[in-house]
């Protein structure tokens, strides 16, 4: 083993905290939707659009952090 290795399996793990830190940020976006309907009921359609759409460009980031640690893993 060598250095080289090592720093290839830190950088691998980093990239994997991306999802971690998705999970966190759609967990929030969740919580403020639910306060969101609580307070506003009649617009419920148009919070829940936005926040699919939000979760979808948020889970972007944690498939290339993903994508990004296989490609160290398996081609360095």
């Amino acid at each position: 083993m060598d250095i080289g290795r090592g720093l290839v399996a830190i950088g691998a793990g980093l990239a994997v905290m991306t999802g971690m830190m998705t999970g966190i940020g759609q967990g929030l976006a969740a919580a403020a939707a639910v306060k969101a309907v609580g307070r506003n009921p009649e617009a419920e359609s148009k919070i829940r659009s936005m926040l699919i759409l939000g979760a979808a460009i948020a889970e972007t980031c944690a498939i290339y952090g993903m994508l990004i640690a296989f490609l160290l893993i398996f081609v360095f």
